[in-house]
């Protein structure tokens, strides 16, 4: 028998357990820098330098992030569901836990890339821990710019589309740490079918939007993760 599909989908609130901040927290700003500066187009080609070296200081920190628990437990649910996860997070977090399909809709912090095509792929970098600094000017193998492997505010979200098809063909649609009120991500639980089970964890009251009945798990990342794994083995056993 096929394994059933789980899609989960991640924000900021997965992350904030491994010490990871994010654009939209309370605080709302990565190291107190206006997003605008640092992560739209407009702050990309004002200063191009500073920009570099915001997200070499960002990669920084995420070398020494480990994923939590709830990372965790939703790679090892891979042993009894087909998981995809669809994440806004910019971190490596869910790899680093061991899930094998990650669609990233904001781009990935451990990339760089051209800045004439971002995803062409002859000139996407992946950088390591020893190799993570990029000097402002660096030029792709197209002649422009390298540039951070992130979807600046603005830009259209090209993995937008795998995800709503690996969406479509969910049989469980878990949403996590995200307040559903970021497009394009917002729009991918329409795409789940009606009689599909969605779960929402998130320790605040979040909004779910009116198009099914949204099972909320009012706890942080683990925590909620922990409830939710023990009755998904259940039924999968059952």
């Amino acid at each position: 028998m096929a394994m059933k599909k789980i899609v989960f989908l991640t924000g900021a609130g997965m992350s904030v357990e491994s010490g990871f901040k994010t654009f939209r927290g309370s605080d709302g700003l990565w190291e107190n820098y206006p997003v605008q500066q640092v992560a739209s187009h407009e702050g990309w080609e004002a200063d191009p330098g500073l920009v570099t070296n915001f997200y070499n200081m960002l990669r920084r920190k995420l070398w020494t992030a480990e994923p939590n628990e709830g990372h965790k437990l939703v790679a090892d649910l891979e042993k009894y569901y087909d998981v995809t996860v669809v994440t806004q997070n910019v971190d490596n977090l869910h790899e680093k836990a061991g899930s094998s399909k990650v669609i990233h809709l904001h781009g990935e912090l451990t990339k760089v890339c051209s800045s004439r095509d971002p995803y062409d792929e002859r000139y996407i970098r992946q950088l390591t821990p020893e190799d993570s600094d990029v000097t402002p000017g660096t030029k792709a193998g197209d002649g422009s710019l390298l540039r951070p492997f992130i979807v600046f505010f603005g830009e259209s979200v090209p993995m937008i589309e795998p995800a709503a098809v690996a969406t479509q063909q969910a049989d469980i649609f878990v949403i996590i740490g995200t307040s559903l009120n970021v497009y394009p991500a917002a729009g991918l639980v329409q795409y789940a079918g009606p009689s599909v089970p969605v779960y929402l964890i998130d320790p605040e009251p979040v909004m779910a939007g009116g198009y099914h009945h949204v099972v909320h798990i009012q706890k942080g990342a683990s925590e909620g993760m922990k409830e939710l794994t023990a009755k998904l083995i259940a039924e999968s056993r059952g």
